[in-house]
């Protein structure tokens, strides 16, 4: 049996999503982050010693990063489904959304984050000006355009296909689906993309993800 150490308001979503769109048996391990840090507990040490989710447990094996655990199922389970055929060029497209989504889209989105906590973080008086400077100064002149140039990019590559690796939805999309839902929530992604937003609009309605939800429970994700 498959088993998902599902971190609430995580990348581990994503991997129930993926779950459903095979129609594979699974089990939820559920872990809370803490209230204050939003840190995973200490308690998912004891399933990978980097203590963060997602991670599954199948068959002896212990899989972590999101890459790894799509490419696992899909490899395992697919049975030729969610991606395309090797030696297409949509099999490159697929291979490279994998990859992009956490090696180049989610760098920039985790920086905002952060710069924003930095902005609102608790500090003496006389210092909560400095670091508000240098948070602004860094968003202003890096974070946003960063962000920007990857949204960008994204719209542009959707101009050509349907989904990211082509006409057909596939376990790319899945794996994008991270780093786009975070854009839309904190990233500056709207309506002044509309094929971005249009490919929110329909991962969120397919019935696999709806079933992920009700599964693994509040995801803010969306909100």
């Amino acid at each position: 049996m498959i088993v998902v150490h599902h971190l609430n308001n995580s990348r581990s979503q994503r991997v129930l999503w993926l779950l459903e769109e095979l129609g594979l048996p699974y089990e939820i391990k559920r872990y809370e982050r803490d209230a204050v840090t939003m840190l995973a507990p200490p308690s998912l040490r004891a399933v990978h010693p980097l203590g963060k989710s997602p991670v599954i447990t199948d068959d002896g094996q212990t899989v972590a990063e999101s890459g790894a655990i799509v490419e696992y199922l899909v490899d395992k389970y697919g049975q030729g489904r969610l991606a395309p055929a090797a030696g297409t060029p949509e099999r490159l497209r697929y291979t490279y959304w994998l990859h992009y989504a956490e090696g180049s889209a989610m760098p920039p989105l985790l920086m905002s984050l952060i710069f924003a906590r930095v902005r609102s973080a608790p500090a003496p008086f006389f210092v909560r000006p400095i670091a508000r400077a240098i948070a602004d100064k860094v968003m202003d002149s890096f974070v946003r355009p960063q962000i920007k140039t990857h949204l960008d990019f994204m719209e542009g590559e959707l101009g050509k296909s349907a989904w990211f690796a082509g006409a057909e939805f596939s376990a790319a999309d899945v794996q994008m689906s991270f780093p786009l839902e975070a854009a839309a929530s904190r990233g500056g992604l709207d309506a002044s993309r509309p094929k971005l937003m249009d490919w929110l609009a329909r991962i969120h309605a397919r019935p696999a993800y709806q079933r992920a939800l009700e599964k693994g429970g509040p995801y803010q994700l969306m909100s």
